[in-house]
């Protein structure tokens, strides 16, 4: 199993993007194997603003499987964590490092244990989607580590195990997870539609209302809500099957309004459903609600859709641009009833891509303070302006899948003891 006695460390790392659905998937039909009760669609989001890296490592000296995440050691007991392993373990192959002198059979990684440290570069459990970016990191990093023979699709089905919508993130663009029919979940699966460049002229911008952890878990909420709220069912037999067909369409011929509309529509009645169970579930606060108002305002005000709006199990909100131009205009709507705290730094309230705060001729505090009111939010009452009720917005675009990242000064795990660094 190697020449170098027990003190060999072989080790990948990986980067993966989270993803938003603009389709969403509430509700499972199989609890254990994560099988959902409708199809969905995401966009996936640029790993360069959004992404999950994870290091996984093996060494013979390891005494148990170990993991990390942002830096502290979690349990990896969870049935969730140990589908995930179980089933990338029954897959392995055999590997070799020539250069280390490194040879594992297949039938070796039954008694190998593994490290893995994993690392956000954005607020876990706050409704961003960090499970999704964190299981398919996982099991894409281990499907590498243990060169596994199977493909992103089957992969998909796996990193479902650990997390319903880390589907997603095994594939770059616009990507379908297939609620599947079989009982066995064998064909519960990402399918990728189009890929990131495809519809290259959107751009996202997420106000993170609240990094916090949510108050209801998605698995709780979700349980809740399919037990309890007759909506659900009608959603997922009657409105979701529809949706999906006419989102497909809207994505392949770059029908922004069409895109608009089904977004906006299937968030809220995603967040209807939630109101629908019993006890009901609240997501979205006020600042969600009144980022929803902006923008339906504006909407109408064009005449046709420039914004599309859509909010997971969480207060943040994701705004998708048709165009940067129409970005940067929005930008400037968020900064004027968003404004940072007086004390805020602005390079680091609006982060990802700040070419687009560049775009929308603010660089200072003075240039936020003198930005004019919204026009569509002046008719009835002045447009209210309030300090604090958003975190910070990231701005950034569609992009692309999981990458393997080569540099080892990128692990997080120490080359020479497996332990993060």
């Amino acid at each position: 199993m190697g020449e170098q006695g027990e003190k060999w460390i072989l080790m990948v790392t990986a980067q993966t993007p989270t993803n938003i659905a603009v389709i969403k998937y509430w509700g499972k039909r199989d609890e254990s194997l994560i099988l959902p009760i409708n199809s969905s669609i995401s966009v996936t989001l640029d790993p360069s603003h959004l992404c999950t890296t994870t290091t996984v490592s093996v060494s013979p000296s390891f005494q148990q499987d170990r993991m990390w995440l942002n830096g502290k050691e979690i349990s990896l007991s969870g049935g969730r964590f140990q589908s995930c392993l179980r089933e990338i373990r029954s897959r392995a192959c055999d590997v070799e490092d020539e250069k280390k002198g490194i040879k594992i059979a297949k039938k070796d990684w039954e008694n190998l244990h593994v490290h893995i440290a994993s690392y956000n570069n954005f607020p876990t459990a706050a409704g961003l989607a960090s499970s999704a970016a964190g299981f398919a990191c996982l099991v894409f990093s281990l499907a590498k580590l243990m060169n596994l023979k199977e493909d992103h699709g089957q992969l998909s089905a796996i990193a479902r195990q650990g997390s319903g919508s880390a589907c997603r993130s095994l594939f770059g663009g616009f990507v379908k997870w297939d609620m599947g029919k079989e009982s066995d979940g064998s064909d519960s699966k990402a399918i990728p539609l189009v890929d990131e460049k495809h519809w290259d002229e959107l751009v996202i911008v997420i106000a993170v209302v609240s990094s916090r952890q949510k108050e209801t878990s998605s698995t709780s909420g979700m349980r809740d809500t399919v037990v309890t709220s007759p909506l659900v069912q009608y959603r997922a037999k009657e409105v979701v099957p529809k949706r999906i067909i006419q989102m497909e369409e809207a994505i392949s011929n770059r029908d922004f309004s069409t895109f608009a509309h089904l977004s906006c529509s299937d968030s809220n009645q995603f967040h209807a459903v939630c109101l629908d169970t019993s006890p009901p579930i609240f997501y979205m606060n006020d600042t969600s609600h009144r980022i929803i108002s902006l923008v339906e305002k504006w909407n109408r005000s064009e005449g046709t859709p420039q914004v599309a709006y859509t909010f997971d199990a969480g207060p943040n909100a994701v705004m998708i641009a048709r165009n940067r131009t129409v970005a940067t205009t929005l930008l400037q709507k968020l900064l004027y009833c968003f404004p940072p705290q007086a004390d805020a730094d602005l390079d680091s309230y609006v982060i990802g891509d700040k070419s687009l705060l560049k775009e929308a001729g603010v660089s200072t505090m003075n240039d936020v303070e003198a930005l004019v009111a919204p026009p569509e939010l002046t008719t009835n009452v002045p447009a209210q302006r309030t300090k604090g009720d958003v975190s910070y917005f990231i701005c950034t675009r569609p992009g692309k899948g999981p990458v393997l990242l080569t540099d080892e000064n990128q692990a997080l795990l120490n080359t020479e003891t497996g332990l993060p660094k």
